[in-house]
């Protein structure tokens, strides 16, 4: 059976709207700083926007747990003990 806590990832709201500008410094900012306050998130960009989702997990330091169709789910990175 699924995880418990895929239902509820799969009810978040996009918090993260990424546009045609696509995914900017100040975009990656601000996916940082929402992942502080909320330890997982879900993002999603235009239609006609090409976003590469593991580049922009890699750029946020965050883990990338999910992509379906133009949404992703992004989880902060747990911070390493003793380094």
């Amino acid at each position: 059976m699924s995880d418990p806590n895929d239902r509820s990832m799969q009810d978040l709201k996009p918090t993260v709207w990424i546009g045609k500008q696509g995914c900017t410094p100040p975009m990656i900012d601000e996916i940082v700083a929402q992942l502080k306050t909320r330890k997982v998130i879900k993002v999603k960009w235009l239609q006609n926007t090409e976003v590469d989702p593991e580049a922009v997990a890699t750029q946020a330091k965050a883990i990338l747990v999910d992509v379906r169709g133009k949404t992703m789910i992004l989880k902060e990175k747990k911070k390493s003990m003793g380094k």
